[in-house]
């Protein structure tokens, strides 16, 4: 009996513990609702301050940015009282210059119910209209690459009336890019993350900025930051890897041209510059690169391509207009090579590199406009006397004037520039001379040239073949028939 009504005390006495609670939960509950809605309730009881005070925290919520925080109290507001007429025009506002335009399209609408013909809301709406419109054509024009018209629709319509709308503040970096003005698209995207640090697209996009500025370790930094938000963005996967691809190429290049590897550091430069070749604060380092490479490697031609690349993306790339001046002197644009040479010595004129290098280029343009014994011979410059002697002999015997009587004019003057040829290169002291590229003139050859025909040239020449010319000459001991009085020794 006893234990019975201990058990039944026991019970009884959790059961009124249990009450207790619960009833302290509802109060609790009760209050906090109280506490919360205190501003919107007074306000639906007549009491106006209330609500001015909830404006006026969404109207500095607004005005800091924070944009969330101003709508979750006007969603609040309205929950209490849908027939909240203010509330419904400033949460249209807030949504319309988020450029959510269908949320503040119907938040207008349910204001205009409760406020008919209201003009300020109208033309609100009106202006909601034209900008999201505006939005949609701005888009459609960067996709179809007109994008100066894009930006004015950005700039001059959607981002007046949604000046928050992050779509369009996107859009206009996306625009910068494309205008190539990467320093207005770093601006533009500190602004967004300043906002929200952790806007994936901000992030992709300013990293771009920095990298079409050859930035590329805060390039990377930002790429970094983004995948470890979202490790799958494909966007910032391929700009991550494409720069870490690119800067090892760049790297191969380099170390092939340190161990000497030239021809393999031409196909790592390539393959750099096909990566990307709308990177050209870094190709124009790739070109010059290359450039230089193609010089040692004599490849002039190449080279000067090369060059010209770099020189269009920077004319005033000193180190590429020398280079270039080397390429030209390699493909015997004498005239070219002094031009860039000369150029470069005038921004330069403390550098003695670019003046030596200058010097050999004026003096293989001076011998370029000198007559080219060899060539007359028809011998290379690393010519044996013994087959300098024999290219005349042949030559002599086939210009000779007694040879060619129907073209004796032309005869004579082939004749004597043949002779004149081999009266220096027969010759071991002017042959050295000239291959330095002394002047003809400072060779003992007189003023008029050579001439072996005589008629006021000072000079008497003897020549002498052996046996005489095949064909029937008969000698020339007693000199040619009407030639001036000569002979052939040697």
């Amino acid at each position: 009996m006893l234990k019975s009504l201990s058990l039944s005390w026991a019970f009884n006495s959790m059961a009124w513990s249990g009450l207790v609670y619960t009833v302290f939960i509802l109060h609790f509950v009760l209050v906090c609702q109280l506490l919360l809605l205190q501003p919107l309730v007074s306000a639906l009881d007549g009491k106006p301050g209330n609500a001015a005070e909830l404006f006026e925290r969404v109207s500095q919520s607004i005005k800091v940015k924070r944009y969330s925080e101003a709508l979750d109290d006007l969603n609040a507001a309205i929950e209490a009282d849908p027939a909240l007429s203010e509330a419904y025009f400033r949460r249209a506002s807030v949504l319309r210059q988020l450029c959510r335009y269908d949320e503040s399209e119907k938040s207008y609408k349910k204001f205009l119910e409760l406020k008919s013909g209201d003009s300020i809301a109208e033309k609100e709406l009106s202006q909601l209209r034209q900008a999201q419109s505006a939005l949609e054509t701005a888009f459609s024009l960067f996709d179809s690459g007109d994008y100066t018209k894009s930006s004015e629709y950005v700039d001059k319509v959607v981002l007046v009336f949604s000046p928050a709308c992050s779509k369009a503040k996107l859009l206009k970096v996306k625009l910068l890019l494309a205008a190539k003005d990467y320093s207005s698209a770093i601006s533009e995207t500190g602004f967004i993350l300043k906002e929200d640090d952790n806007n994936l697209e901000a992030l992709l996009l300013r990293g771009r900025a920095y990298y079409y500025l050859a930035d590329h370790d805060v390039a990377q930094r930002h790429y970094q930051k983004g995948l470890g938000l979202d490790p799958e963005h494909s966007e910032l996967k391929k700009a991550y890897f494409g720069l870490k691809n690119l800067l090892k190429k760049t790297k191969s290049a380099e170390d092939n041209v340190n161990k000497g590897k030239l021809r393999v550091a031409v196909e790592d430069y390539k393959a750099a510059l096909a990566l990307d070749p709308n990177h050209l604060a870094h190709n124009v380092h790739l070109h010059l690169g290359l450039c230089k490479v193609l010089v040692k490697l004599g490849r002039g031609k190449d080279a000067l391509s090369s060059c010209s690349e770099a020189l269009n993306i920077d004319g005033e790339l000193l180190d590429a207009l020398v280079q270039r001046g080397e390429a030209k002197l390699l493909t015997e644009d004498w005239e070219g090579a002094v031009e860039d040479l000369k150029t470069a010595a005038q921004k330069s004129p403390q550098d003695m590199n670019i003046r030596e290098a200058l010097m050999r280029a004026e003096k293989a343009l001076k011998m370029s406009k000198r007559k080219d014994w060899y060539k007359i011979l028809g011998v290379s410059k690393t010519a044996s006397v013994a087959e300098i002697k024999r290219a005349y002999k042949k030559l002599a015997l086939q210009w000779h004037p007694d040879k060619n009587v129907d073209n004796r004019e032309e005869a004579e003057a082939q004749f004597q520039e043949i002779a004149a040829a081999y009266e220096v290169l027969s010759d071991e002291e002017k042959r050295t001379r000239y291959d330095r590229g002394e002047d003809i003139e400072d060779m003992g050859m007189g003023g008029g040239g050579f001439n072996p025909f005589g008629g006021g040239g000072g000079q008497h020449f003897t020549f002498t073949f052996d046996g005489g010319f095949p064909g029937g000459f008969g000698g020339f001991e007693g000199g040619f028939p009407g030639g001036g009085g000569f002979g052939f020794n040697f």
